[in-house]
């Protein structure tokens, strides 16, 4: 299925809103965010004044109701701040579960304060023996009078330190495979709820990633998301329709990586004359640049097709392409731009290095590169099943 698309007038401003914020307020702090790894909070603020978290989403949230203007927004801060632009998609993941698979009573008690930065939420599947293998996850709910009762251990759930509640994956019943996963809202302070030590990464540093133990913690009925065995699959399907926005993080990154390349070889003097004058350096900024610009018309094809109705079969390898090349995009970019600082590109006191390793982080989250060519791969061979 093709989609046209061009970006329309709303959008068009909230490019031109978002990249002025970028440039003006958030790129200042890009440097010191990655350096300290402590979480943004004056970043958070920015973007709920600005009115930014509720972008995707229908109209009645104050949204625009289009993954295109979403991967718009994305683009411009990932250009200048992954963590900025990390902050948020992970206020979205949680925001589209809910809207996706959430009874009204939880529509309503969750998704205004979420729409407005009043509340933080986390999503967690990954354990330490399964991470893209949702079916082997072991973490267990089992039924109590009132609820359910969760025991397991999770990893890597992202923003887990500063959300008000986590999405936890948990299998309930008797059953092992994917249709035995359910989702339960898990809230902070929960009995038997802890958050572990937040690991020390190579990129993404400024956004929180911890393991999560529980210990016999009580959810109760209204806390599970979605008809049991059926909330997760919706769930996942609005996953794959958000997945062109971590494509356009690594278009955004891609292109923030050119902008300090072209100002570095513009300015730097060798054999009397600007390094950008030797052809060889013309050379790769032009390979860069035409990457770049691929990545953003699949991204941004994706995310119109999401707008158009597209889902399900017919998404997943439109939306796993997005994913997987922009996000490679990203990682060849960068390194192309290290080379071009040459020694420079490996001192903490260039910018660049922090590209090179945000856009790794890119290549392994939210579904490794590997796995969305398994997608597509099935896509192809007619083995992707609704």
């Amino acid at each position: 299925m093709t989609q046209a698309y061009a970006l329309n007038d709303e959008q068009r401003q909230i490019r031109e809103m978002v990249r002025r914020l970028a440039r003006e307020r958030v790129a200042p702090r890009a440097a010191e965010i990655d350096r300290s790894a402590e979480y943004p909070q004056d970043m958070f603020d920015l973007l709920r004044d600005a009115g930014l978290f509720c972008i995707p989403f229908p109209k009645d949230y104050g949204g625009t109701d289009s993954m295109l203007s979403a991967a718009v927004a994305i683009e411009e801060l990932g250009r200048v701040c992954y963590n900025t632009a990390y902050l948020l998609v992970v206020q979205w993941v949680p925001f589209g579960a809910i809207l996706a698979a959430g009874s009204d009573e939880q529509k309503q008690r969750l998704l205004g304060p979420l729409a407005a930065g009043q509340m933080r939420g986390a999503f967690s599947t990954t354990e330490p023996q399964s991470g893209s293998d949702v079916a082997g996850i072991r973490t267990r709910a089992k039924r109590c009078e009132g609820g359910y009762r969760i025991n397991g251990a999770k990893i890597w759930c992202t923003n887990s330190p500063v959300a008000d509640f986590v999405l936890v994956a948990a299998k309930t019943g008797d059953g092992d495979g994917a249709g035995a996963v359910n989702l339960f809202i898990v809230e902070r302070g929960s009995k038997g709820f802890t958050i572990g030590r937040k690991e020390d990464k190579m990129g993404a540093r400024g956004v929180p990633s911890c393991p999560l133990f529980l210990d016999d913690v009580f959810v109760p009925e209204a806390n599970r998301l979605g008809e049991d065995g059926r909330g997760f699959k919706d769930v996942m399907e609005a996953f794959n329709k958000s997945r062109p926005l971590i494509g356009a993080r690594g278009v955004g990154l891609a292109q923030g990586a050119i902008d300090h390349s072209i100002e570095f070889v513009t300015n730097r003097v060798t054999w009397g004359r600007p390094v950008s004058e030797n052809q060889g350096i013309r050379w790769m900024l032009a390979d860069m640049a035409i990457q770049t610009e691929a990545a953003r018309q699949i991204v941004y094809h994706a995310a119109a097709a999401v707008d158009g109705g597209l889902s399900g079969i017919g998404l997943a390898p439109v939306a796993a392409m997005a994913k997987c090349f922009a996000t490679d995009t990203a990682m060849k970019v960068a390194t192309d731009a290290v080379q071009l600082f040459g020694a420079a590109g490996i001192s903490s006191d260039t910018p660049i290095n922090r590209y090179f390793r945000d856009a790794k982080v890119l290549q392994i989250i939210e579904g490794t590169n590997q796995i969305q060519r398994n997608i597509i791969g099935d896509s192809l061979l007619g083995k992707l099943r609704r």
